[in-house]
């Protein structure tokens, strides 16, 4: 592969019933490219974590999977609300997430320490009323 493969998913907001399906695509495409079944898993692990996370607090977003020679870069972007302490956030069991979303299941508080367990890197850059934008990569080497 000499050129980047992309991805690109838009993640629809609130929408419980189709959260997760990009990351299931992702699996799907990427088994597709017979890549190996560990890097497939932790990929689509920190795809769902943050997909749902886009779902619940952000009012949804776009998420890009660029399969490069290397790695695999997944890019996250949502105008929501921000994140507004980034390492409380990261903290396991740490939710902002409504109490009629936690009794659904979801707002664990897993999403963001799992989406870094799961990947080699994790940038995320965020702003208070603006959105944010969270970049993982998963070294294929």
């Amino acid at each position: 592969m000499s050129d980047a493969l992309v991805f690109h998913f838009d993640v629809d907001g609130e929408n419980f019933t189709s959260a997760g399906q990009a990351s299931t695509a992702v699996k799907r495409n990427l088994r597709q490219l017979g890549l190996p079944p560990e890097i497939i898993r932790r990929v689509s692990i920190a795809m769902y974590e943050g997909e749902i996370n886009m779902v619940i607090h952000a009012n949804g977003g776009d998420a890009d999977v660029i399969v490069h020679e290397d790695c695999i870069e997944i890019i996250l972007a949502d105008k929501g609300p921000g994140i507004k302490d980034i390492s409380l956030a990261m903290q396991e069991g740490y939710s902002t997430a409504p109490d009629n979303i936690r009794s659904l299941g979801f707002g664990a508080g897993m999403g963001l320490p799992n989406m870094k367990r799961y990947t080699d890197s994790m940038n995320i850059e965020t702003e208070l009323g603006v959105g944010t934008t969270i970049t993982m990569k998963v070294n294929l080497t």
